[in-house]
């Protein structure tokens, strides 16, 4: 078997932890210690985490969108091509290799995402993006780390406990969308959701397209009349 080679090594930022980019023939994987984060193999629930959205947002004239965790482009990639022409998508990504890696060695992946001109990528944590905005999105997409319990970073947690969620709802719009991945089903975030004043839907999807896992996707919706 042809064995994986490592391209390249980035720190997480406020963690001891190092995220590595691997190559093994055209196949590409992203890891944290022995933990597959992503495979370029498998694309499918991160498209559906932008595919639900959009079909939630419908038509929206001027759509703005937030997309938290760049990871392979997968999930850009898709918005984009779900999404108008003029619809804007902010990506923050905190570890800046992974931005240079989407740019570089798996910029084939994504068909060039982040070039296209509807894109501003930001080496930011989407946590403060969230915290500073005020009803300035239409849907926020987050595929940071493993999904609501932290694998890659504590301070992830911050977006899914009690106050992240109160600021994501206060950044989206009336009848935004919070889409959020995860590796694994979690009927309490669900709840947690729901108490947060979310209409939501926990949807299961496939790691591949129509193969692999089970993965996860909330669809949290801002409600329309609500505050």
């Amino acid at each position: 078997m042809t064995p994986w080679v490592v391209l390249d090594t980035a720190p997480i930022p406020g963690t001891a932890g190092h995220l590595r980019l691997l190559q093994r023939g055209h196949e590409f994987s992203i890891q944290i210690g022995h933990n597959e984060l992503m495979n370029s193999r498998l694309s499918g629930s991160e498209e559906a985490l932008a595919t639900l959205s959009a079909a939630r947002i419908g038509g929206r004239a001027g759509a703005r969108i937030l997309v938290g965790g760049y990871g392979m482009g997968f999930t850009l990639r898709a918005a984009l091509d779900a999404l108008q022409a003029d619809a804007t998508l902010v990506v923050a990504e905190l570890v800046p290799a992974v931005l240079a890696w989407g740019r570089g060695p798996l910029a084939h992946i994504a068909k060039d995402a982040l070039s296209d001109p509807r894109v501003e990528a930001r080496e930011a944590d989407v946590v403060a993006l969230i915290r500073s905005a005020s009803r300035a999105y239409d849907a926020i997409l987050l595929d940071v780390d493993n999904g609501p319990e932290g694998l890659t970073r504590a301070d992830n947690d911050r977006l899914y406990d009690a106050g992240g969620l109160a600021a994501a709802r206060g950044a989206l719009r009336p009848g935004g969308v919070l889409a959020v991945w995860s590796a694994h089903s979690d009927p309490a975030f669900t709840q947690r959701l729901a108490r947060a004043g979310f209409e939501v839907e926990a949807v299961p999807v496939r790691a591949g397209r129509g193969r692999g896992a089970r993965h996860t996707v909330w669809l949290a919706a801002r409600p329309e009349g609500g505050r």
